[in-house]
């Protein structure tokens, strides 16, 4: 790690990742609101505030490794970094089964053609361009400057 990242400095040299109960008090809050670090950082301490997250208040979310305060959000920060990595790495692979498993059942459901047929052309139209009495004639557009 680069001692000079914040976010690497925040947490011990031997964690990979805060306290599990930190991590799903972080999924808690983005799963009410799916958006990124600085404004998941308003809906945790609305959580907090309000004791949404099984009655823990910020003191308490302080004794699992939660906290509020200037020196503490680097720390946070990467809790929620790793948690919307991690929501994003499975949104991305159920996309990629489902996409699989459609494709798979096209494919299977797909009519198999015995032989192919020829495309008949299609026949011509031998109205003149004086000839107007047919509705099927397009309107003829003609542009004007604007204003006028």
């Amino acid at each position: 790690m680069d001692p000079r990242n914040a976010s690497a400095r925040a947490l011990p040299a031997g964690s990979e990742s805060g306290d599990p109960e930190a991590i799903d008090f972080v999924r808690f809050c983005y799963r009410r609101r799916r958006v990124g670090w600085p404004e998941l950082y308003d809906e945790m301490c609305a959580v907090a505030g309000r004791g949404l997250y099984h009655g823990y208040a910020a003191d308490d979310l302080g004794r699992i490794g939660v906290g509020f305060a200037l020196d503490q959000m680097p720390g946070l920060a990467t809790i929620v970094h790793e948690v919307v990595a991690e929501d994003h790495e499975r949104r991305r692979l159920t996309a990629h089964a489902v996409r699989a498993s459609y494709v798979e059942v096209a494919v299977a459901d797909a009519p198999v053609e015995a032989e192919a047929q020829p495309i008949a052309a299609a026949p011509s139209d031998n109205r003149t361009a004086a000839d107007t009495s047919s509705p099927e004639i397009a309107p003829r557009l003609v542009a004007l400057a604007a204003g006028a």
